[in-house]
């Protein structure tokens, strides 16, 4: 935590020390003014002149106006300063975000990330921007207060240790318990953002299953750990403030007993004992800040320390590339992989792509195609075995690497609200207008061009709204920007019509010649256009070869081809139910025959 506030601050040390100097000048004002006081009363009492009197009073004023002037300019630096490092944590934050392995992000859920970005990235900026600046100046004010106090009087300066006993058993009461405390605070926020999220998200599978009522007691659940949460910070706080107030008296009063004793019998004069009374008023001010800010900083550190711990999960992947891919040839051999701790999805799958070649990886869902895409393209790591790009082991090289090399699509997509120019320079940030154009007009995106302000057009959010089509071709053409040397896509035109999807897939094929390109497929027509076909079944490559091949050998890609063009359904599921099979058997056939046809 320090490292990194220190890592914030420290390029803003000329603001800093504006701040400083602005502040000093103003406490000198602030002192002044008790001090001017003292003298007046001394003054009056000896039978002083007015004119004299009148003086003392025109320094008060310009102690006054010290005062006000330099404490302006010092919250007005403090001010932008602190807003300044607010909006650095927040762009370190996005930035870390987006360099996080998929699997951080999926085992910490999008509720976290969700919670950190919208809740303890404004209370960390907030601390930033209030805190750190107040507490800074009330920490000089007292400082100053404190040497006038002693100044004028030693003895008396004396009365305000007795603050220390009132107020440092609480002290070290709350800081031993408040730490721990706000941070369960936001870690049950986190949970309850995740919780929310997940039965949104999935509310049509909580529906179907019936599971309403179990989300709704989890959703209760996280709500009354939260509650328990707030109400112990809440006792804290109960305890940890009115022992503060009850404290703050304490040295004014004593400054008047000992001042009246010392007065009486003539050792002090009353200038002395009303400037070191007031003195101690205005010392409490600042103190009382920077005790009532010790709460909000508990709450800002804890923000503080879930945003940099973004960070350090980025940080635990240090890698440094030992060893580069020689080509986009990719191997896998015995690969075997669990979600959790459940059981294998993949079982020994042992395949080799030569670089270059186009494959395509048919089957049932839940036969581990998705899974084998997501492990080649490095966003998991086998359970046993390798997967290999080009003789490197994916897990061994740098994300960045990784990322620049294989690229995975999906048949989800997300349209930033942002211009089309910014969502398609995500691959590519100095890509022209000529290539952003160029890569549109590849998957057949020509819409762009008809649109009021083109590239310009707002899209995403509370903007123009794109459909599921649209915003595929916007992922396909940043694929065309980011010009990897592996491509992988996951059913990357399920959202197209089949015409559209046929276009776009004749129009990446010269894109993709030269590439490695694996092609999860839904529709058999992709699977008869590649090199080699890979049939997937319980986990396993049942089947491996061309299109022709395959036919040939009358198995579970046979049949599904003859499904595909029409022949008859009860055929195919009399050749199914005679026990004819090929490298693992068709028993899904029979089973998801009708929902592959419709």
């Amino acid at each position: 935590m320090w490292k990194a506030f220190t890592g914030l601050v420290r390029p803003e040390w000329k603001a800093i020390a504006a701040a400083t100097l602005f502040i000093m000048i103003s406490s000198v004002g602030g002192a002044a003014g008790p001090l001017l006081l003292g003298y007046m009363v001394d003054e009056v009492g000896n039978g002083t002149s007015t004119s004299r009197v009148d003086l003392i009073a025109a320094l008060m004023l310009l102690a006054v106006l010290t005062t006000a002037v330099f404490s302006f300019a010092s919250t007005w630096v403090a001010v932008r300063l602190g807003e300044r490092l607010g909006a650095t944590m927040r762009e370190r934050f996005v930035d870390r975000c987006l360099r996080l392995p998929l699997p951080v992000v999926e085992r910490a859920g999008s509720g976290d990330l969700m919670t950190r970005s919208s809740a303890d990235v404004p209370e960390a900026g907030a601390m930033l921007r209030d805190g750190l600046p107040n507490v800074i100046m009330s920490s000089i004010q007292m400082l100053i207060f404190m040497a006038a106090l002693v100044w004028i009087s030693p003895t008396l300066s004396i009365a305000m240790l007795f603050l220390v006993p009132a107020i440092l058993p609480m002290m070290i009461w709350f800081l031993r318990r408040a730490p721990d405390a706000y941070l369960r605070e936001r870690e049950v926020e986190s949970e309850i953002g995740e919780t929310l999220a997940a039965s949104a998200d999935g509310s049509r599978t909580v529906e179907a299953y019936g599971l309403a009522q179990r989300r709704r007691e989890a959703s209760d659940e996280c709500i009354s750990q939260h509650w328990a949460a707030s109400r112990y910070i809440l006792r804290l706080r109960t305890v940890f403030f009115p022992a503060l107030d009850s404290s703050y008296a304490l040295p004014t009063a004593a400054i008047f007993l000992m001042g009246g004793v010392m007065y009486f019998n003539g050792s002090m004069s009353l200038g002395v004992v009303a400037a070191a009374a007031m003195l101690s008023r205005q010392l409490i001010l600042p103190i009382d800040y920077i005790l009532m800010w010790i709460e909000r900083v508990q709450r800002g550190i804890a923000a503080l320390a879930r945003v940099e711990g973004v960070g350090e999960v980025e940080d635990t992947d240090p890698k440094v590339a030992q060893q580069l891919p020689t080509d986009g040839a990719v191997t896998l051999r015995q690969v075997r992989f669990a979600y959790g701790d459940g059981n294998d999805v993949l079982h020994g799958v042992t395949l080799e792509i030569p670089a270059g070649q186009r494959l395509a990886v048919v089957g049932p869902s839940g036969a581990g195609k998705s899974t084998l895409a997501r492990l080649i393209s490095g966003v998991d790591s086998p359970r046993s075995g390798s997967v290999e790009i080009g003789g490197v082991p994916v897990e061994d090289l740098p994300l960045i690497e990784r990322r620049k090399r294989v690229s995975l699509v999906t048949q989800d997509h997300y349209v930033f609200a942002a211009p089309v120019r910014d969502n398609l320079a995500l691959a590519k940030e100095d890509a022209t207008e000529e290539e952003l154009f160029a890569a549109l007009t590849t998957v057949g995106a020509t819409w762009v061009a008809e649109l009021e302000s083109g590239l310009d057009t707002q899209v995403g959010g509370t903007n123009a709204e794109l459909d599921a089509a649209k915003a595929q071709q916007l992922a396909l053409a940043r694929i065309v920007l980011a010009d990897p040397e592996i491509v992988i896509l996951d059913e990357a035109t399920a959202m197209l019509d089949p015409q559209a999807a046929r276009d776009t897939e004749r129009a990446l094929e010269a894109v993709l010649a030269g590439r490695t390109v694996i092609a999860i497929a839904h529709r058999l027509q992709t699977a008869h256009d590649a090199e080699r076909v890979a049939v997937m079944e319980d986990g396993r490559v049942a089947e491996l070869g061309s299109h022709d091949e395959l036919l040939e050998r009358q198995g579970t890609y046979a049949s599904l081809w003859a499904a595909w063009h029409g022949e008859s359904v009860l055929a195919n599921s009399e050749t199914l139910g005679s026990g004819s099979t090929s490298g693992g058997g068709n028993q899904w056939q029979g089973e998801r025959l009708g929902r592959l046809l419709g």
